[in-house]
């Protein structure tokens, strides 16, 4: 409550002084045209600075007549009559609100100089009317000079307290000076670990796209190589089935010819005639020339077409990076834990090796 009937105050002392003097309205209080108010002494030294040829208060009542006056706080302009400044009107509303800002200020003990404000000093609770001027080491609170003489303050330790106050206010301004820079260097810290944080990213991916790029080739190879022995394979295939079914071919007429002349040969061996047994005898010589050729041993078989993958298997299992690029468990850190660069800009060779 005591704040913010100090605030009130302290907003109307700033309503209450004239813009001329600084000091609080003196009476009596005029009022322009435009609402402004000043002293009236303040608004006669205006219009007398203004008008050096209008004499003072005794000079004749016309030649002030339709003179100029300028109001102090928004220019704007008044025209006088044959009294002056002494016609304008009083404020009597603003002469009684002075009259009970200063009875109020007087029942408070504050004093209020002109143009500035007195800070209002505390009151010990325990002691009325004792202002609290001094701190408490001891027990590390303000108090007051009749606590420290006969309160239960008078076996402490004691300090002034505008010594107490300006010390502390001193540590306060290092402490804070410390927390900012402390707080400049935690967020220079945190901005160099984001950087760091995108500079992972990019060089992770970057990785990332290597690695798959020589698998894929890998890949590729692989593919490659398939293709060519499954069509070794399918090419030997081809010519021993052309060479068998050749062979079936030529067996096959072989035999519709002897079978021909085995038929007409049993029709032959009926007759009684001698140019029969001719004919057995070309027979037999058919029969002695049966002997036709056939494939060898074992040609059905293509159990050499075996290739062996086990090592080749175990070798991509092992596929790793190269000890060059991955040094113990963090990659790209040297042995003298900084980080290798990536290089002028340029993407580097993914290295990789395998162990079997």
């Amino acid at each position: 409550l005591n704040f913010l009937r100090g605030a009130t105050m302290e907003n109307l002392e700033k309503q209450l002084v004239c813009p001329v003097c600084l000091e609080l309205f003196s009476k009596p209080v005029v009022i322009l045209p435009c609402q402004h108010n000043l002293c009236r002494k303040c608004a006669n030294d205006i219009f007398q600075s203004a008008n050096p040829l209008v004499q003072a208060r005794g000079s004749s009542s016309t030649a002030s007549s339709g003179a100029r006056f300028r109001c102090p706080s928004c220019r704007h302009e008044v025209v006088l009559d044959r009294h002056g400044v002494y016609g304008l009107q009083r404020n009597l509303l603003v002469e009684n609100i002075l009259d009970i800002y200063r009875q109020q200020e007087s029942s408070s003990r504050v004093n209020i100089k002109p143009g500035r404000r007195q800070q209002q000093q505390l009151l010990c609770e325990e002691h009325e009317e004792e202002k609290i001027n001094i701190y408490c080491l001891s027990c590390e609170t303000p108090t007051c000079s009749m606590c420290k003489v006969f309160g239960k303050h008078k076996d402490c330790d004691v300090a002034p307290l505008s010594s107490v106050y300006m010390r502390q206010k001193t540590d306060l301004s290092d402490g804070i000076a410390i927390l900012v820079a402390s707080n400049d260097h935690v967020q220079a810290v945190i901005t160099q670990m984001e950087e760091i944080c995108h500079t992972v990213e990019e060089n992770g991916q970057r990785r990332r796209e290597q690695l798959v790029a020589r698998l894929d080739g890998l890949v590729g190879v692989l593919d490659e190589r398939k293709q060519e022995l499954v069509g070794l394979i399918g090419r030997e295939q081809d010519d021993k089935l052309k060479r068998v079914r050749s062979l079936i071919r030529r067996h096959g007429d072989h035999l519709e010819a002897a079978v021909a002349l085995v038929e007409s040969a049993l029709q032959s061996i009926e007759e009684l005639h001698m140019p029969m047994f001719i004919q057995v005898g070309e027979v037999n010589s058919v029969a002695r020339d049966s002997n036709m050729e056939r494939p060898e041993l074992g040609y059905e078989n293509m159990s050499h077409f075996v290739i062996d993958t086990d090592d080749l298997a175990d070798v991509l299992r092992n596929i790793d990076f190269s000890p060059g690029t991955c040094r113990g468990t963090t990659c790209g850190v040297g042995h003298d834990g900084e980080e290798d660069p990536e290089g002028d800009g340029e993407e580097s060779e993914l290295d990789l090796c395998s162990r079997v």
